[in-house]
């Protein structure tokens, strides 16, 4: 274990199981929270998780970024509808040779960051987790937790693995979390959209859980197709992901436990969905290619509608 300390931005179903799970191994964590601020100061942090429930009674917690120290790593967890935040969030937390841990669902967030902190500290990372955040403090983790990380570089070409991506590793692995470093980010960003377009799209907009959606044939059929398109707009991108990975991401759903997926969860509460980073963006960036992908567009056309009408009497 490394004697690196962590910022944790967005300390909800993810960035509050990971920093409770390092916290809970021993390393320093600090936890920027926001609506249940007042409810964790005085009661810390409740975790279920099927590889054992823990509480944390006392956390370093916080409700402005001024008020905490600057850390060695900065894991941003926020739901990327919150990034207009993280120029303001960012820069109190900033010294020198410590980085940004960009875990975050989709594709376009690492540029945006390294706007703010300089390309040379993002570290972007997917997780493949199965979590949710239950009430003030109390986050479930359903399932799975690997972390995929690999460092940022301009455009997403591939990119050498340094010795903080080495540490990170380490912490997480002594926090029972494991780790995959990457030399390709971007292939990382695409292969989760594999999972993530169909999964969260189809969750609002057919109202289902993951088992319901692969217990149907016909919803079963369309995620494939829609994986398939996936692959093809990675294609266009000049990522290559092989066939076999879909059938790979189905099984993996398969054995999932009943699950509502994160963008389903914000929909219930009536919080802004992720559409843009998780479906615009790749949408967008395959048309720039010269590739339509029709079925993702229509995903993209009816969660803009559904969205906006959720949220229109708040």
């Amino acid at each position: 274990m490394s004697k690196n300390t962590y910022a944790i931005i967005g300390s909800g179903a993810l960035g509050g199981f990971y920093g409770a799970k390092l916290q809970k191994a021993g390393l320093e964590v600090h936890f920027l929270l926001r609506s249940d601020y007042q409810h964790v100061l005085k009661n810390g942090l409740i975790i279920e998780s099927k590889n054992g429930d823990f509480t944390l009674p006392q956390i370093n917690a916080y409700n402005n970024t001024n008020k905490m120290p600057k850390c060695d790593v900065i894991l941003v967890a926020l739901k990327t509808t919150q990034n207009y935040l993280l120029p303001e969030l960012l820069p109190p937390l900033c010294q020198e040779n410590n980085v940004v841990l960009l875990l975050q669902n989709g594709l376009g967030t690492e540029p945006e960051i390294a706007k703010i902190v300089g390309e040379e500290r993002v570290i972007g990372g997917v997780s493949n987790i199965a979590s949710n955040k239950i009430g003030y403090g109390h986050i479930r983790h359903v399932d799975y937790g690997l972390i995929r990380i690999g460092k940022y570089t301009t455009n997403y070409q591939p990119a050498g693995i340094t010795n903080k991506m080495r540490e990170i590793s380490q912490d997480f692995e002594s926090a029972g979390i494991q780790v995959n470093l990457s030399e390709d980010l971007f292939q990382e960003r695409w292969k989760k959209l594999v999972w993530n377009i169909p999964y969260n799209s189809l969750s609002v907009i057919l109202d289902a859980r993951t088992d319901e959606m692969m217990g149907d044939t016909n919803t079963r059929n369309l995620i494939t197709e829609i994986m398939q398109e996936v692959l093809e707009g990675a294609k266009s991108c000049k990522c290559e992901i092989p066939n076999s990975y879909i059938q790979n991401m189905l099984d993996h759903t398969d054995k999932l436990n009943p699950y509502l997926t994160s963008m389903k969860i914000d929909y219930e509460r009536r919080q802004p969905l992720e559409i843009e980073s998780i479906i615009g963006n790749p949408l967008r960036m395959a048309g720039a290619a010269g590739i339509q992908l029709d079925k993702i567009g229509m995903l993209y056309q009816q969660l803009k509608f559904l969205d906006a009408r959720n949220r229109q009497d708040i």
